[in-house]
């Protein structure tokens, strides 16, 4: 699942994940449960949260990508962000879901985190634009990309994730 942050792809990735019976991992969740547990990787991850900054590839590398190896099936979401990380990872299918930037930011300040005022969630979404742009481009490329509007109703934007999900089957 790729979408910016506020986009969904928590919702959608949990969503799917159980109508597919396999396991949901969310890269965020596990760099805030990293923080949380004030892990030699949490405490590299809170310095980029307090900055307002998005954690570096090698950092969120090391938090994933061990939690990757042994799996078969399941639903990612926010990993991987950039073409560095993608490195070495296939995917069936890439779901990106497009949602507005005013939708984006709404959503965000809704949530009511601490690290979510408007001036940090618009310097995140400038950075995943740049981030993540080239990883867009390489799954279009590889023919697993599926672009879904994820500015609907939840409902809408699951049932059009699964029909594609079933014409994939």
């Amino acid at each position: 699942m790729l979408a910016p942050p506020g986009g969904g792809k928590g919702t959608q990735g949990v969503r799917i994940a159980e109508e597919l019976g396999v396991e949901h991992i969310s890269s965020g969740e596990l760099l805030r449960a990293a923080v949380a547990a004030d892990t030699p990787v949490g405490r590299q991850v809170a310095k980029y949260m307090a900055a307002g900054q998005l954690a570096p590839d090698d950092v969120v590398m090391e938090a994933v990508t061990p939690l990757l190896e042994d799996r078969d099936g399941y639903v990612l979401d926010g990993y991987p962000r950039t073409l560095a990380q993608a490195e070495g990872l296939d995917f069936d299918v890439v779901f990106y879901l497009d949602v507005p930037e005013d939708s984006l930011t709404e959503r965000l300040l809704a949530r009511g985190r601490a690290d979510d005022t408007e001036d940090v969630i618009h310097a995140r979404l400038r950075q995943y634009e740049v981030d993540t742009e080239p990883l867009v481009e390489h799954y279009r490329e590889l023919g697993v990309l599926v672009r879904v509007d994820g500015d609907r109703p939840i409902d809408a934007v699951t049932t059009e994730l699964l029909e594609n999900l079933a014409i994939r089957d």
